[in-house]
């Protein structure tokens, strides 16, 4: 990831959650810069992002975010975490012996090996279905699957070198992507196959409408059209529930 490709991720991404465009301030940009000085990694600083609206929007307020600096507290315990994580890793890696391979699966749902081969098998998905688009289209969906298997990439290799990996904040992370390809499907869909897709799912939903609460109807149409429009445009599931 180079220095440019730092900043605008973190952009796209705050302003993605804002859900309007905001140009950030200077002072965003300043706090972005004492990251990168940091160290702090992308895929952590983004996993920041996505909890401290994941929290607001728990228990929202009239006020609305309005500057990256409200995402600073949970970006910087998002990175002490990261750092106790990685700890003594290069040397536990040489004198650990058998203890490896028992660290490998302790706390995690999955082997180390299996999640690591699901997020190798989701990122040449991705960087599959970017090359063949690309070669019929330029759009915002290439753009996004590009940038979902660099993250992905990242994230392979942090949790490969982790000293005490974390399926939980992995998984927080995986779902910061899977949101951005998602906002990029629904943008490049045309409002043709939208309608079409739609009426196929509330079609479907309709036996069940009565028995289920507004709110749920709703969210259970909108997952089934995201995961019909992934299967459209070959975008697979990230989420280590799909291992």
């Amino acid at each position: 990831m180079n220095y440019f490709n730092y900043f605008t991720e973190i952009e796209d991404a705050f302003v993605r959650r804002r859900g309007k465009h905001l140009l950030l301030s200077p002072m965003d940009w300043a706090l972005i810069e004492s990251w990168k000085e940091m160290k702090v990694p992308l895929h952590v600083a983004l996993r920041g992002i996505e909890k401290s609206f994941d929290s607001w929007e728990s228990r929202p307020r009239q006020r609305t975010i309005k500057s990256l600096l409200y995402c600073q507290e949970e970006v910087e315990a998002q990175y002490a975490e990261w750092l106790d994580a990685h700890v003594g890793t290069a040397a536990e890696s040489e004198s650990d012996g058998g203890v490896a391979g028992e660290r490998d699966t302790a706390g995690l749902p999955f082997p180390r090996a299996d999640i690591l081969e699901h997020l190798e098998r989701c990122r040449s998905g991705l960087s599959a279905t970017a090359v063949k688009r690309s070669q019929t289209t330029a759009d915002d969906l290439v753009d996004a699957l590009q940038r979902a298997a660099a993250q992905l990439a990242d994230l392979q290799t942090d949790f490969a070198a982790a000293t005490l990996p974390n399926a939980q904040k992995l998984e927080q992370s995986l779902t910061g992507v899977e949101r951005m390809l998602s906002d990029a499907i629904l943008s490049v869909a045309g409002s043709e196959e939208l309608d079409a897709l739609t009426k196929e799912v509330e079609k479907q939903l309709k036996p069940y409408r009565k028995q289920m609460e507004p709110a749920v109807y709703l969210q259970t149409r909108d997952n089934l059209l995201l995961k019909r429009l992934r299967e459209t445009f070959g975008v697979p599931r990230l989420s280590l529930f799909y291992i």
